[in-house]
């Protein structure tokens, strides 16, 4: 499991003072990966046109390269603003399968001051039901620690 104080204080730690989002997302993206075994991939989808996520920064293999806010659970967060943890990604209406590997899935919104959605984090494991709401209601924190002043 991750020890989400020491991840948040090294992140913090790694960020400060930089207000570049991208340079914000390659560095969250690597510290968060490797801060867990259960994370096969790790990256940001940013906003880049209405209802259009572009891949940015991650780990792990290759991801998709452009989800419209329609499709998939990284579509659904990004369209709802909420957390989506998914036990069983084959479950999912319309998951998009970007790595046969993936079996859950936990996808983030995150915002910038007033609210403005930059992109979500998007998390893959290769096990069953490998999130939970701590996960989600952690990761969160770090998401607005570093991109809500923005």
């Amino acid at each position: 499991m991750t020890d989400y104080d020491a991840l948040a204080a090294r992140i913090r730690a790694l960020t400060e003072s930089e207000t570049d989002e991208v340079a914000l997302m390659a560095t969250l993206a690597c510290e968060i990966h490797h801060s867990d075994d259960r994370f096969d991939w790790t990256g940001f989808y940013r906003v880049v046109g209405p209802e259009l996520l572009k891949i940015g920064p991650y780990q792990g293999g290759h991801g998709c390269l452009v989800i419209p806010f329609s499709r998939g659970v990284c579509g659904a967060a990004a369209r709802t603003g909420q957390a989506q943890i998914v036990p069983d990604v084959d479950a999912f209406p319309g998951h998009i399968a970007c790595a046969g590997s993936t079996r859950s899935e936990l996808v983030l919104p995150v915002f910038a001051s007033g609210g403005r959605l930059i992109g979500v984090l998007d998390i893959d494991s290769d096990r069953p039901d490998a999130f939970d709401d701590e996960d989600a209601t952690r990761l969160a924190e770090i998401l607005h620690d570093t991109f809500g002043q923005f």
